[in-house]
């Protein structure tokens, strides 16, 4: 396979990802196939949308108000990989969330470090696991313990807990021990090795999909028809193109590092842990209780989470902080566009939970 760069420069990213056409399934019907267990939600692919003008503007609002602190988490996080890897460094991010925070990462490396760090994008999928063929490729050209694992945020820590499980995996079938440490801007489950912050906070890049991440679709993965030496699926949104922010978003972000540089380099240290994995088992296992829940997978805590429900899943219930917060704005309107009921729980520890709903079968 060859790997391709979106719409980013080609120094920027190799996304190894498998650009192909895939057929469009309805939010609704894709819902009942995956909660019905006749096929796995990493097998189909609901249409992206260009955004609204009014949606846009959320976006908008949001990288204003947000620029500075993701700036000043990228250099903390810059500061991160410089101390945990010396030897060198291999940039992974994990597609799609995890790529505009590795573009971000390798353009501070290169212009304030002087660290020529390579930076792909490979797919990992609950219950499926990360790309095995993708991983195989990295390693024809860099160490293993040059590997950087990058994404935007942590929720209730499943992809860390797979990216465990399928490096222990890779381990055994390749021979190959690969660090399993996710590096993280914001750490809400406590699962990340290496986080600029553990706060909930609001990523603008979360706010969009595709037009902000290359024009990439999320990874699709059906074993059935996929090739043996096949990296795992996306679809390459170029029809798109006139309404990329990929790269402003990039830019944006970059101006604000260059304004705070040197002035925000302290040596790294972990960030507190407002809310760690105890306390998330804990909210789980009480918002099961109180809403019926059956598993955990229909719970999504965490803004970035919240906004991935309402933009690709069926939501049952967005429950909210605080009914005012700007952080949620565009959940706000996500919600009511959706006509979503909207729950504020003042003693949540995060801004923002989703409840995906349960299709009766």
């Amino acid at each position: 396979m060859t790997p391709f760069t979106g719409s980013y420069p080609a120094d920027d990213v190799q996304f190894l990802l498998k650009p192909m056409a895939i057929s469009d399934t309805p939010v609704a019907v894709k819902e009942a196939l995956i909660q019905s267990g006749q096929k796995h939600y990493s097998q189909m692919l609901s249409h992206e949308s260009v955004p609204s003008e009014s949606y846009l503007q959320l976006f908008h609002q949001a990288l204003a108000a947000n620029k500075q602190r993701v700036a000043a988490d990228i250099i903390r996080l810059s500061a991160g990989i410089v101390a945990t890897r010396p030897h060198g460094v291999t940039l992974v991010s994990l597609a799609r969330a995890g790529t505009p925070i590795g573009v971000l990462l390798k353009r501070v490396l290169q212009h304030y470090y002087g660290i020529g760090a390579a930076h792909y994008s490979i797919s990992i999928i609950r219950d499926v696991g990360i790309d095995q063929n993708a991983l195989r490729h990295i390693l024809q050209h860099h160490t293993p313990e040059s590997i950087v694992f990058v994404d935007g945020w942590t929720g209730k820590g499943v992809i860390a807990r797979q990216l465990a499980a399928s490096l222990a995996a890779f381990a055994v079938s390749d021979g190959v021990n690969i660090p399993a440490e996710l590096y993280v801007l914001a750490d809400l489950s406590g699962s990340a090795a290496v986080a600029a912050s553990a706060e909930d906070y609001l990523i603008p890049s979360c706010i969009l999909n595709a037009t902000v991440s290359g024009l990439v679709s999320r990874s699709v993965y059906d074993p059935h028809t996929a090739g043996l030496g096949d990296f795992h699926g996306c679809l390459y949104y170029q029809e798109f193109a006139p309404h990329d922010l990929s790269g402003y978003f990039i830019d944006t972000i970059l101006d604000s590092v260059g304004e705070q540089w040197p002035s925000a380099i302290t040596p790294f240290s972990p960030p507190p842990q407002p809310v760690g994995q105890a306390v998330a088992q804990a909210l789980l296992k009480a918002l099961a209780e109180r809403y019926q829940v059956s598993q955990a997978n229909y719970i999504k805590p965490g803004i970035g989470e919240a906004t991935r429900v309402l933009l690709r899943r069926e939501a049952r219930l967005l429950l909210l902080q605080d009914n005012s917060a700007e952080a949620t704005l565009h959940l706000r309107w996500l919600a009511q566009a959706r006509a979503i009921p909207v729950v504020v729980c003042n003693d949540l520890p995060y801004r923002a939970v989703a409840l995906i709903k349960e299709i009766a079968l």
